[in-house]
């Protein structure tokens, strides 16, 4: 049976709204807010408050109610398999309708230009972060762009390159890992 009854005065716990109880449907309570709003809450959202010379709660058992509402509740943790463990954690898109708005008046070197910039800048980035892996997804093409990429990796004393998962981007995209101890 619930605590509140038609026509009692209810204020909500956590907010600054008063009013009128006007309907109880089981844990559902509708009030008419001092603001002529109709607003549903559940009952262990409303305290009432005195009405008249009498006091129907005490100031006690509102402390008690915030307290519970406060309450911590159990942190629910996420487990991360392997495969996603050892998921990259940077992607860099490589092709050239990513990178600007339009290449038709480009010329194939100007094109290779601004991806080897990209991948430069987005490599000193990982590495100034400290990120451990970044995929470079260069496509298929001539394979003009993975062999200078791979000559751009050879500059670096402190990573790795090779070939990312196949089953996620095919032939086309090189993953580097970078060493943080070094």
């Amino acid at each position: 049976m619930s605590v509140f009854q038609l026509g009692d005065k209810v204020e909500v716990l956590d907010d600054t709204i008063c009013g009128v109880v006007i309907s109880i449907d089981e844990n559902e309570i509708t009030i008419e807010s001092d603001e002529g709003f109709e607003l549903s809450f559940s009952a262990k959202e409303l305290v009432k408050v005195a009405t008249g010379d009498t006091m129907r709660i005490s100031s006690s058992d509102i402390s008690k109610a915030k307290a519970e509402k406060e309450q911590a509740k159990k942190r629910k943790f996420q487990t991360i398999n392997k495969k996603e463990r050892n998921a990259p954690k940077m992607e860099v898109d490589l092709h050239i309708n990513q990178l600007v708005k339009s290449s038709k008046s480009m010329t194939n070197y100007e094109m290779l230009n601004i991806q080897l910039d990209t991948a430069k800048r987005q490599l000193e980035f990982a590495i100034r972060n400290r990120i451990q892996k970044v995929v470079f997804i260069h496509g298929v093409g001539e394979g003009v762009l993975k062999e200078e990429l791979n000559t751009l990796f050879r500059r670096y004393e402190n990573l790795k390159y090779y070939d990312a998962e196949y089953k996620k981007y095919g032939t086309g995209a090189t993953e580097v890992y970078l060493f943080q101890n070094v």
